[in-house]
């Protein structure tokens, strides 16, 4: 928004909406009437409906039960995130925060934020990694059962298994979470299902589009508890834009525009290279499993999203992040056809995923677009907007709606002055600030994306944790009940991906043929 001024307060609007960040909710004022108090506050401004979001984030209470034994496959970098939303972290971790918080205040709030995280009753008892390091780690933060430091009283230690197939066919385990590389997912997934174990997987769903069909079988016919790690089913702003669009707000949606766009080497996969690892310390062959034989390289080792031999590249990796909030949203569904190009113009490191991707995907029986387009090499921030014929919405972890100026919807109110194009009519900002203790880009681009944390009653809640929490409810219930996102949910994530990677590689358009469930 520009700075101009108000003349007669001497306030920016970007002041006025700034300001605004304690309340949750500002609806049916917008800044059209906002500048215009001084003759218009006293009108009500007919035709914007009542928007009540007291219910639309509640979190249903943690379902009492058994305590659930759990079983991690994968505990490197987003492994050790999704124990830490568990309640487990190494006991270094507490004493670096505790150091760190001496001297900072944020981290001092953050340690708390984990101290006082919710217990979800579960316990760590089986863990499995191809590097040594990792494994070995993960059994010191399993152990962790008190979230004490170092000096503090530690809990049992998990089992290390040496092979996942170990591991979810061990009575030692109750559900899986899984969070290996990209080609791993359904190999582990389809293990676990087939052994009765609940699954909480890391997105995407699959690496290729035939393994896709296998898994969405095996997890229907085995019955087990599925999640896909798309934790942005638990962003709160999320939910009140699915309210807001059902209660036809921005009218008639036509386009949406998803992007992402970084530029760090971390954010494009250029991993650190740990030095304690080699041919001994890593487990080289499981950790190629169904992808193509390659020499030991810790470069494809560390950095393997750079390569299609185990990744799913920007469509599988962000997109899919995209895509997820945007069928939660609208409940899009898998799309007609997808169109694709871009490829490797800035990361010349041998690389094959492409680092710049556009992608449109077209819905025609809902008369509308979905695009989608990511650099690696620039940080400018787009966000997601859903463009309506009476209003545009832009999302992230707050949102806002602004009024178009032909709008059909709310003519009257235009040309009577109570409310002005190009204004926003609602905004929605569920906390005051930022979680503290966001270091890496990458935790800034997920945290700006509504992905590392949320608010419940104003406060700030690890999205994955909830996650987590809703998978382990499902579980507990024992009565059939799904989470929100399931294998129907994933299966949509992952075809729609992968008709996107197909008309990358072959150049072409690609479409779904929806009564054979096959892409063409």
């Amino acid at each position: 928004m520009n700075q101009e001024k108000d003349k007669n307060k001497g306030i920016s609007r970007r002041d006025m909406l700034a300001g605004l960040a304690a309340i949750p909710v500002l609806g049916a004022i917008g800044y059209g009437l906002w500048s215009h108090q001084d003759e218009k506050a006293s009108k009500k401004v007919n035709g914007l409906p009542e928007m009540d979001f007291s219910a639309v984030a509640a979190v249903p209470a943690l379902v009492d039960g058994p305590e659930i034994r759990v079983g991690v496959v994968g505990v490197g970098g987003r492994g050790g995130y999704l124990m830490k939303a568990l309640g487990f972290v190494h006991p270094d971790r507490i004493d670096d925060w505790k150091l760190k918080g001496e001297k900072d205040v944020f981290w001092q709030h953050y340690l708390n934020d984990f101290l006082h995280q919710e217990n979800l009753n579960v316990k760590i008892t089986a863990v499995c990694d191809v590097f040594e390091k990792n494994a070995n780690r993960a059994i010191m933060m399993g152990a962790n059962v008190h979230r004490n430091g170092k000096d503090g009283p530690q809990g049992d230690a998990p089992v290390r298994f040496n092979t996942y197939q170990e591991l979810v066919s061990s009575d030692l385990v109750d559900a899986v979470i899984i969070a290996t590389p990209d080609h791993l997912h359904v190999p582990v997934a389809l293990a676990a299902a087939k052994n009765g174990k609940h699954v909480y997987c890391e997105k995407p769903l699959s690496w290729t589009v035939e393994e896709t069909f296998e898994v969405r079988n095996v997890v229907k016919e085995s019955n087990i508890v599925f999640q896909l790690g798309h934790q942005g089913r638990q962003t709160e702003s999320y939910q009140v834009a699915r309210s807001m669009i059902a209660k036809n707000l921005i009218g008639k949606i036509s386009l949406i525009e998803v992007c992402t766009n970084r530029n760090d080497p971390n954010g494009a996969w250029v991993y650190d290279i740990d030095p304690e690892a080699n041919e001994q310390t890593i487990d080289w062959k499981q950790f190629i499993g169904p992808a193509p034989w390659h020499p030991f390289s810790l470069e494809r080792f560390f950095r393997w999203r750079c390569w299609w031999d185990y990744s799913t590249g920007l469509s599988g990796d962000l997109f899919t992040h995209e895509f997820d909030a945007m069928n939660q949203i609208l409940g899009l569904g898998i799309p007609q056809s997808a169109m694709a190009s871009g490829g490797i113009y800035f990361y010349k490191d041998g690389r094959t995923v492409p680092d710049v991707l556009n992608m449109a995907f077209e819905y025609p029986d809902k008369d509308l677009t979905l695009l989608y387009s990511a650099t690696l090499s620039s940080e400018k921030n787009r966000g997601k907007a859903i463009m309506g014929h009476d209003a545009w919405m832009e999302l992230d972890e707050n949102l806002t709606i602004f009024l178009d100026p032909r709008s059909t919807q709310y003519k009257q109110q235009i040309e009577k002055g109570l409310l002005e194009p190009n204004k926003p009519i609602y905004s929605y900002v569920p906390g005051q600030g930022k979680v503290d203790a966001i270091t890496t880009p990458t935790e800034k681009y997920f945290a700006g994306r509504g992905l590392l944390y949320t608010y419940r009653d104003g406060k700030a809640v690890d999205t994955t944790h909830l996650h987590l929490r809703e998978w382990l409810n499902c579980i507990r219930l024992n009565n059939g009940t799904q989470p929100s996102c399931n294998i129907d949910q994933a299966f949509e994530e992952a075809i729609s991906a992968h008709m996107g990677t197909i008309s990358y590689h072959e150049g072409r358009r690609t479409y779904w043929d929806k009564e054979k469930e096959i892409i063409i």
